[in-house]
């Protein structure tokens, strides 16, 4: 494409050099330079992208796109400077054109909160399938273009990968995409140019305050991807959280609710409930799903909900629904010969640990006991480390509070901040803290006994555990079992 071309989805404010030459690539990261691409200097949160322009006009660059606050050298030679006011706003709209702007060619619904996204996006992927559309998926897990995995280090990438992967979608097939979106995503305009045909609101509890500093700030970069849905979108948005309409109040997008409690246009309740799964009642018609959970019975209506807006018929969902499983990591159970069972969930948060235990201690027979295994993670929100010990300790008969991915932090210093939100004599009683990961999920087991349930909280999908900056192979399925003897 050529530069001029690809520049007019921008608005310059000087250009110095010529404007006809060919762009093969884009760029914010200078290693990936090499000769035909355009390096976008970003000012990053960690390093202003400007201070590698040097490297990638050494590196072959055809062309700069810089801020007006950067200096262009005089010896530029046959690089190609072109001056915007604000490049971070500029990568995305430049990279969905220069894909083919592929949004307009797909129905893209994105799904933000801070508990759900993963399991409401990968169920409607699954579900629209079974429809038989071919269909991406852009998740915390995986991405996917059809039965292809494409694995992933960010629940939503940088503009420059999402707009290739999207682009790569379209030109396979594909006529939906089903995207979380992360709340960094927002403020960092990762989305900018892209063209959503829907969006989802599940909940909003603390999370990601190491980045976004107040719940206030972090709420509104959640409702900032709402403000932006066009006309002729819908959003459908969780009534029982105190924050789903103060999502949508300033969307041009038409607004559906969903609720367990209230009038919505999406209703739900439970009729009957074990560890194999729940008959619900969803809009005055029964169906029995393979989940578990009052926070999995609002999941399931936003799948709902998004596939009414999406044009289906209420009685076919339905009939989808029934045979979807649970999305690898969200609570999954393992049984073992002599009936203990372990459920393996990706609970990070102190209101998503609040949920799976409530669901857990609403299906478990006593004198069966809950045993939590759960830990924090390094270098991410301190503020939480307390709230969920205290979250685990209010609904466990025992906890063993353990790693997470300690990432540059020490284990244990993490382990004593979570502790540190345990003050009674009562409470440190039924609490072990056992650094070791795998030791502390081989203890949970050995504790347990038949009728006992074990939630191992805070990995669920993930198949690594990272320390020091390595990851290492680790999967809490695979303790389990081999803990088990299965």
């Amino acid at each position: 494409m050529k530069l001029s071309e690809l520049i007019s989805v921008v608005e310059p404010l000087c250009i110095q050099g010529s404007t006809e030459v060919e762009i093969t690539d884009l760029d914010i990261d200078s290693r990936k330079v090499g000769p035909g691409h355009l390096f976008i200097a970003v000012p990053g949160t960690q390093v202003d992208g400007h201070q590698f322009i040097p490297k990638a006009i050494e590196q072959g660059a055809t062309a700069i796109l810089c801020q007006d606050t950067y200096t262009i050298p005089a010896d530029s030679q046959d690089v190609t400077f072109v001056v915007v006011a604000d490049t971070e706003g500029a990568v995305g709209p430049l990279a969905h054109h220069f894909f083919g702007d592929a949004t307009e060619k797909l129905d893209l619904i994105g799904v933000t909160g801070t508990n759900g996204k993963t399991t409401i996006a990968t169920l409607l992927f699954k579900m629209f399938r079974q429809f038989g559309y071919k269909c991406g998926l852009i998740s915390t897990v995986c991405n996917y273009i059809e039965d292809a995995p494409l694995p992933t280090d960010h629940t939503t990438p940088d503009p420059i990968t999402l707009n290739r992967l999207l682009g790569r979608m379209a030109d396979e097939g594909c006529r939906f995409v089903f995207m979380e979106v992360s709340s960094h995503s927002v403020p960092q305009r990762r989305i900018a140019g892209l063209i959503f045909k829907g969006g989802i609101f599940t909940n909003l509890t603390r999370d990601h305050l190491d980045y976004h500093k107040t719940v206030e700030a972090y709420r509104d970069a959640k409702k900032g991807f709402f403000d932006q849905l066009p006309k002729g979108a819908f959003a459908v948005t969780n009534a029982d959280d105190k924050n789903g309409l103060f999502m949508t109040q300033n969307t041009a997008a038409t607004v559906k609710t969903y609720s367990l409690r209230s009038m919505a246009d999406y209703h739900a309740r439970i009729l009957e409930e074990s560890f194999e799964g729940m008959t619900l009642e969803i809009n005055g018609r029964e169906v029995c799903v393979q989940f578990i959970g009052r926070f999995n019975v609002s999941n399931l209506l936003a799948v709902y909900g998004a596939a009414i807006a999406l044009g289906r018929k209420p009685e076919e969902v339905l009939v989808v629904l029934s045979t979807l499983h649970p999305v690898n990591g969200r609570f999954e159970t393992i049984r073992s010969r002599e009936g203990v069972t372990a459920i393996v969930d990706y609970a990070h948060t102190p209101d998503a640990l609040d949920n799976v235990l409530a669901t857990i201690n609403e299906i478990l027979k006593k004198p069966g006991q809950c045993i939590t295994v759960c830990g924090a993670g390094g270098n991410r929100d301190k503020g939480k480390r307390p709230l969920m010990a205290q979250s685990a300790v209010r609904a466990s008969d025992r906890v063993i509070i353990t790693s997470d991915n300690p990432r540059n932090e020490e284990p244990q210093d993490i382990i004593n901040d979570m502790l540190a939100g345990i003050t009674s004599d009562k409470d440190r009683s039924k609490v072990l803290s056992i650094v070791d990961r795998r030791e502390a999920i081989r203890t949970a087991c050995a504790l347990a006994q038949p009728g006992d349930v074990i939630l191992i909280a805070g990995k669920g999908h993930e198949d690594y555990q990272e320390i020091k900056g390595v990851k290492h192979h680790f999967d809490d399925h695979e303790i389990v079992r081999q803990a088990f003897g299965l």
